[in-house]
């Protein structure tokens, strides 16, 4: 990542330097593409090449689609060969405040302004119906900024005459729309221009000269908010919050201070500071962000912190503590490792400027956030957008559990000799069925997250997951593991495609914090099973090497898979029979009632 646009970033230097940046990103190797369709209300050419910046510094290689100014509803709504053929993976509608063009007049009765009110949105509402219809992907859609004037003054909220109360109010129908259909996303850029400050957001000089709908040193603000919507919905979002201590979760050094003298709590306004910081920071847990120590300091000292009676944030809120005093660098690939993880999972919060510029440098994947304060450091996360939310799974918010199971089973195993033995201690209980709608969106959170044990790497939209759910050319499996220290939620996924009686790998991956326990085996043997009992002989298995999937380069070979061929960039193509086979799981119990 480039350290430039990162949040907080220089709009006016990225503006700059725009070619510069863009060349030395498109050096960088292991990214996906994107097929974005930008339809515009107003002028996209400046908005579009600030987002693939942004995207392209998360791994995200975009290729973009552009209506003509203004000609969004037509490019929407009519036959459009052009767009057809560009086979959108995301439509981005751009309309702002500027393309509402039937406004309440201050003399219009109350049912006239409610008329207006009801097609302006109907008339947004048929267009994103017909883009679903039609194209199939993820459509994220502007809210509508507040207006620059109030004609009415303070009364513009307050009655249906108001430009204020009517945007207000298209808003809201906006949002409940989005409540109510799966994969329509709101850009909300009242929120951003209302940051921003609207004067200078609306500045309008931009749009008499050039049509845009906002101000041009506010587009890099519009474009890499907008940007984490998209890396939200390509698995790109980081997973672990890796906190110092001192000075980042309360005020003064515990080691010189004691637990008495740091500051936390309600006592002092710097400990006021700390202390919604912390509130804020506990709250991640909730939306599947792991939270993690890394301290210099001594281990007794961070718990004795961490147990201040004012504090929120406890021990065992913490997946993994590393409190020593080695690099800290050093510490977050230890923790990475231990929670199965890459480094570029991780966004480290420290105070120290030095401290930062250390991990920036050794480990260029971690997103580091720079602050100068406490309010600083609560502003700079939330806005830099790395833990988006556009879908919220059940197993997202007990992902913090799963991970301190993790450690508990790591301590049991030290305590064998046999690892066998221990696997079968696990008690180990596995569900591997077909897709089912509840959990379809974790089955495409995983395709989109899951970068390690991954044989192909494909990505799926939700509409495209949703396809292939319904297919009766695909065989589907996925499956949840279990045992005695708890539920470890949806691990693994296997997608194959039906041609005769051959049944070909489209897919097959499973979560790292499982890794050596015999699943992928369980999975190889119900894929067996379920492929010869609808008629198929052999399986072709297919690995595409990435930068980080390495781990699996020789998973076919493992699983008895006989080498077909291999190509000069080192993909492969495997083959099995199906007669013949015999099953490889012995430890875990496949489809029985699972208990924890």
């Amino acid at each position: 990542m480039l350290e430039e646009l990162c949040y907080p970033f220089d709009s006016d230097a990225v503006l700059k330097d725009r070619r510069k940046l863009l060349r030395r990103l498109k050096e960088q190797p292991g990214a996906v593409t994107l097929r974005i369709a930008v339809l515009g209300g107003s002028t996209t050419d400046l908005i579009v090449k600030m987002l693939e910046l942004f995207l392209r510094n998360r791994g995200i290689v975009p290729e973009f689609w552009e209506s003509e100014y203004d000609q969004y509803l037509q490019d929407a709504m009519f036959p459009n060969p052009s767009l057809e053929a560009f086979q959108p993976e995301v439509i981005f509608i751009h309309t702002t405040a500027r393309n509402l063009l039937d406004m309440p007049g201050v003399q219009d009765p109350r049912e006239l302004c409610e008329h207006k009110l009801e097609q302006a949105y109907r008339q947004f509402a048929d267009m994103w119906e017909r883009l679903a219809q039609v194209y199939s992907c993820p459509i994220i859609q502007n809210n509508f900024e507040l207006p620059l004037t109030r004609l009415l003054g303070n009364r513009e909220a307050g009655c249906p005459q108001g430009s204020i109360d009517f945007i207000t109010r298209l808003n809201c129908k906006f949002y409940d729309y989005a409540a109510s259909h799966k994969h329509f996303y709101i850009h909300d850029i009242q929120y951003l221009s209302a940051c921003y400050g609207l004067d200078k957001w609306l500045e309008p000089s931009y749009w008499h000269l050039f049509k845009y709908a906002l101000a041009v040193p506010a587009i890099p603000e519009f474009a890499y908010d907008l940007s984490n919507i998209l890396c939200s919905l390509m698995g790109r979002n980081k997973k672990v919050l890796a906190l110092d201590l001192d000075n980042t979760l309360w005020g003064g050094v515990i080691g010189d201070d004691g637990q008495a003298g740091i500051e936390i709590g309600q006592e002092t306004p710097v400990g006021q500071g700390y202390l919604e910081l912390q509130r804020y920071l506990k709250a991640h847990k909730d939306i599947g962000v792991l939270l993690t120590v890394c301290s210099k300091n001594d281990y007794e000292n961070a718990i004795a912190g961490l147990e201040h009676p004012d504090g929120v944030l406890r021990p065992a809120d913490f997946a993994a503590i590393k409190a020593n005093w080695q690099p800290k660098s050093q510490n977050l690939l230890d923790m990475a490792q231990e929670l199965d993880l890459l480094p570029e999972s991780f966004v480290f919060l420290d105070d120290n400027p030095a401290e930062r510029a250390i991990v920036r440098a050794q480990l260029p994947d971690t997103a580091v956030v720079a602050f100068q304060s406490i309010e600083d450091c609560l502003l700079a996360l939330d806005r830099s957008g790395y833990f988006e939310v556009t879908e919220l799974s059940a197993d997202d918010a007990r992902r913090s559990e799963m991970y301190l199971a993790n450690a508990q089973r790591q301590q049991a195993a030290a305590q064998f000799a046999d690892y066998s033995e221990f696997l079968k201690s696990l008690d180990m209980h596995a569900q591997i069925t077909d897709f089912d709608p509840v959990h379809l969106p974790r089955i495409t959170q995983l395709t989109n997250k899951s970068n390690q044990f991954n044989l192909t790497t494909r990505r799926y939209t939700l509409p495209e997951m949703e396809a292939a759910a319904a297919s009766p050319a695909h065989i589907r499996l996925c499956g949840r593991l279990t045992d005695r220290f708890g539920d470890n939620g949806i691990v693994s996924v296997v997608i194959g495609r039906k041609e005769d009686t051959a049944l070909h790998m489209e897919l097959w991956l499973m979560s790292c914090r499982v890794l050596k326990r015999d699943m992928e085996l369980a999975m190889l043997d119900t894929l067996v099973e379920t492929a010869a009992a609808q008629g198929i002989q052999e399986i072709i298995g297919y690995y595409c090497p990435t930068a980080k999937n390495g781990m699996v380069k020789d998973l076919y070979r493992q699983f008895g898979f006989t080498l077909v061929s291999e190509n000069e960039d080192g993909s492969t193509v495997w083959r099995l029979p199906v007669s013949g086979y015999q099953k490889q799981n012995h430890v875990i119990q496949i489809n029985e009632e699972m208990t924890v």
